[in-house]
């Protein structure tokens, strides 16, 4: 990487001039990761040692205090720990930037993001305890106390009962998990202060729990599902996890065996056999006071084959207001039923939901030969006449069955299926699916093979494929067999 050169996603970005760190001419998104300093503690980062500390140099010469997208609260909470913990390592913040590492946390403390709630404000706090234990004395002890209140109600609050994180997004719930697993690291280094050694025990059975949500929402390819917002590249990989986990001494979770899996707080069920691994979504649009990662995609679902993802949600590629966006959190963009091409649940801007889908898990059958699961939807109650959508996924040794069916009247209604890129659908007598060396047989009453778009990072789109049923007299059915 040249001297001037920031890589962001996909793309490399100059920053020559003090006006490139604010640059309106790319996504706000962007301009936030500019300020994150991630590569600091990114791999091989001390080959880049050097680089690293020009840019330190000159990030403070050319953002003067408050002015910017980089004295924003998020993107200072997480510089804040990115410098701590290089310098923690290398001992490499001269007394220029201890100083300006300082003034940042001052002026986090006022703009701490109560408005958004959610992970910003746990970015908040954990940057909050990192500065008071860094720093110490009089003031690092007010920071160290307010961060530690603010971890204490929010992790109660964001920390559901079964591990998953509140914001129901597997991308997210492994950042928080990091999260979580620093603050075990940190506290190693400060034996001697009580308020934070008092809180070790509930941060590693937070930790714990959150674990053992991330294998069971994984597919078998051990990398996060797509629900709500959620894309590769930017957490830590679910492996790199539990590596960390395991390095701290924290008991990893058993990987879940053939079966069900309910995870019922989040609202999501998985499904394994030998054969398969189904992802099921029943969950709350949540959460309730702050959807802002939510997507439409009640009662989709994802799909493994034979180890090979095949039936997939379409993933999280932006965040800029936009037609892109839109669609990416629509019903259209997921493995689910649209109907009147409206969206289950009212998503608008980049991250606002009006009203919204209330599902229902209404059962769980695991029978000796089958196992059957039927929840339903109310998202549509507000079309003329309201419609209630019910789902039955039946699933055997070697075939799976959708069930849909509509309940009210409607004018168009689609069953939509997105494959993955690696896999091909052919249709001449029969529909096909090619799965590996596996072919997939489907039924093809009604049936139609459409073009997709994949989004599995962000700045990335991969063409894929489709399968959509239309309803006939109020029902679809999408059986696969091999």
């Amino acid at each position: 990487m040249a001297e001037n050169q920031l890589r962001v996603f996909t793309q490399v970005h100059t920053v020559a001039e003090p006006a490139d760190w604010n640059c309106s001419d790319i996504a706000y998104l962007v301009r936030y990761n500019l300020h994150y300093f991630d590569d600091l503690v990114a791999a091989n980062h001390h080959q880049r040692l050097a680089w690293q500390q020009n840019l330190v140099r000159r990030w403070i010469e050319e953002n003067p205090p408050l002015v910017g997208v980089g004295w924003e609260p998020y993107p200072l909470s997480l510089r804040i720990v990115n410098w701590i913990k290089w310098h923690c390592e290398n001992h490499t913040l001269d007394p220029t930037a201890l100083h300006s590492l300082a003034v940042q946390v001052r002026a986090l403390v006022p703009l701490l993001e109560y408005h958004l709630l959610a992970n910003h404000l746990l970015a908040n706090a954990k940057a909050l305890v990192f500065a008071g234990i860094f720093f110490g004395q009089e003031e690092g002890d007010r920071w160290l106390e307010l961060g530690l209140r603010i971890l204490d109600q929010q992790l109660d609050e964001q920390i559901l009962a079964d591990g998953g994180h509140f914001e129901l997004s597997p991308m997210y719930h492994s950042i928080i998990l990091e999260d979580v697993l620093d603050l075990i690291n940190l506290a190693r280094t400060a034996p001697d202060l009580p308020a934070v050694q008092s809180r070790l025990e509930y941060w590693k059975s937070v930790a714990s729990r959150m674990l053992s949500w991330l294998t069971i929402m994984c597919h078998p390819d051990q990398q996060i599902s797509f629900f709500n917002d959620a894309a590769f590249g930017v957490a830590c990989e679910p492996l790199e996890l539990m590596d960390y986990a395991g390095r701290l001494e924290l008991a990893l979770p058993t990987p879940p065996g053939n079966g069900v899996t309910h995870l019922a707080e989040s609202g999501y069920v998985r499904i394994q056999t030998d054969n398969y691994v189904a992802l099921l979504d029943l969950a709350q649009v949540g959460p309730a006071y702050q959807p802002g990662h939510a997507h439409a995609d009640t009662l989709s679902f994802e799909l493994s084959l034979f180890g090979q993802r095949t039936i997939v949600n379409s993933g999280t590629s932006i965040y800029a207001p936009g037609e892109l966006r839109e669609f990416q959190r629509s019903t259209a963009a997921h493995s689910t039923v649209e109907v009147n091409n409206a969206d289950s649940s009212e998503v608008w801007g980049s991250f606002r939901v009006a009203r919204r889908a209330t599902p229902q898990l209404h059962s769980i059958d695991d029978s000796a030969d089958e196992i059957t699961v039927v929840g339903s939807h109310n998202g549509y109650r507000f079309l003329r006449p309201p419609i209630t959508h019910v789902r039955t996924w039946t699933f055997g040794s070697n075939k799976i069955s959708i069930y849909d069916a509509l309940e009210g009247g409607y004018q168009t209604a689609k069953a939509r299926f997105i494959l993955h890129p690696q896999i091909t659908a052919n249709q001449t007598n029969r529909l096909t699916l090619s799965v590996g060396e596996q072919t997939i047989l489907c039924d093809t009453e009604s049936t139609a093979i459409v073009p997709c778009e994949y989004f599995p990072e962000f700045e990335v789109a991969q063409p894929s494929t489709g399968i959509v049923r239309t309803f006939q007299n109020g029902a679809s059915q999408l059986t696969l067999e091999w």
